[in-house]
């Protein structure tokens, strides 16, 4: 028999990533705050939705998290109606959001109490890789929990790989978004510089993504940046709160949730 699945939060990366497992044939419950959210994927999809994160934990094997930040988890998990409030013993809980390596550590140990396992599992790749089940997924936890859920994370990834202890996910993560911004900003000087040349962009960076300057940023974003466009469904608020809790990393103060 197929583990149950739960996953909770439909936005941008989890209606995709949901979507994937649902395909796969895993018998699927959802959970989303917005409620016509959940039932325009159920209407489009195979599976049920769940009033609450309790609801649709309660009878799961395997809990899927997708949301924005340490506080939304931490409210999914602990709260009232929390995940923590039904889930059954020897559970697995993948926790695919941005946040603090601290809030995982904190996530993993109250899971502990109750029997449960808890993997932070961050993902890279934006809404075309969950889109197109091509997510780089990096893991905090133990192999063994990790195993469990393989086939479950490997709906949406090409690549899933356990970078340490708890935390280990997250930490990873923010190496990812550091990289990435600051190929960002180095792209958009190029692109304003190119423009500025009066040089065709389109063949400018057809050509430099071949050589030693190419990323899949140039590859995929340098003419969008030239051409005004900016919507890809990742908002510049969400990298933001990434990069603050690098800052925090890197200083040694407090991670605070938020």
């Amino acid at each position: 028999m197929s583990q149950k699945v739960a996953f909770i939060g439909l936005g941008n990366m989890g209606y995709p990533m949901a979507s994937h497992v649902s395909a796969s044939g895993y018998p699927i419950n959802v959970f989303n705050r917005t409620t016509e959210k959940a039932a325009k994927w159920c209407n489009e999809h195979s599976g049920q939705a769940s009033h609450s994160p309790s609801e649709a934990a309660q009878s799961a094997d395997i809990i899927l998290i997708c949301v924005g930040k340490d506080q939304d988890v931490l409210d999914i998990m602990t709260g009232d109606d929390g995940i923590l409030s039904s889930v059954k013993k020897g559970a697995v809980i993948v926790d695919h959001t941005t946040t603090s390596a601290q809030l995982a550590k904190d996530m993993a140990g109250l899971c502990e109490t109750k029997g449960v396992h808890f993997i932070d599992a961050p993902v890279s790749g934006g809404q075309a890789g969950a889109e197109n089940g091509q997510l780089a997924v990096m893991a905090g936890g133990h192999q063994q929990t990790l195993d469990r859920v393989l086939s479950i994370l490997n709906c949406y990834s090409r690549v899933v790989t356990l970078m340490g202890p708890t935390g280990s996910g997250q930490l990873c993560k923010m190496v990812n978004q550091i990289s990435v911004t600051g190929v960002l900003q180095s792209l958009s000087e190029a692109v304003n510089f190119a423009q500025k040349a009066e040089l065709d962009i389109e063949k400018v960076f057809s050509t430099l993504s071949q050589g030693a300057a190419g990323s899949w940023q140039m590859a995929n974003r340098s003419n969008t940046m030239a051409q005004n466009e900016f919507d890809f469904g990742f908002a510049i608020e969400w990298m933001i709160k990434d990069l603050a809790i690098a800052l925090k990393k890197v200083s040694g103060s407090t991670l605070l949730y938020r």
